[in-house]
């Protein structure tokens, strides 16, 4: 049992490219949005980003990865839609982020008691 006075774990996940971080939870959030909203307009609203800011991060994005990650779709400038291999992006970095959550986790409820009981140490 984890104690209240035990800090949670956290997790950051990335692919990288070259050094440089090609596709990441940020990315995960835009493409969710692009989505659920149809528009990258529309997601950048939901993120609380300006559109260029957006527009930003997708071409990074896409100039990293070397695929676009969306489609242009309808007649106006923030219709897209998650292209195939852009699905298959955010599918593949949710599969691992989960999993590797997962084992994260079991490692340190394991760890965790010992870690922070042991000796309880104070300031």
């Amino acid at each position: 049992m984890v104690s209240r006075d035990i800090p949670s774990l956290r997790m950051k996940l990335w692919f990288e490219k070259d050094g440089h971080n090609a596709f990441g939870m940020g990315s995960v959030l835009l493409l969710r949005g692009v989505a659920r909203h149809g528009s990258l307009a529309g997601a950048a609203r939901e993120l609380g980003i300006s559109y260029r800011t957006a527009w930003g991060s997708i071409r990074k994005i896409e100039a990293r990865l070397g695929r676009a990650v969306l489609v242009k779709h309808g007649g106006n400038k923030s219709g897209y839609r998650l292209s195939p291999f852009g699905v298959r992006c955010l599918e593949t970095y949710e599969a691992i982020y989960e999993s590797a959550l997962a084992v994260a986790q079991k490692a340190y409820a394991a760890q965790a008691a010992l870690l922070f009981e042991e000796g309880k140490e104070s300031l």
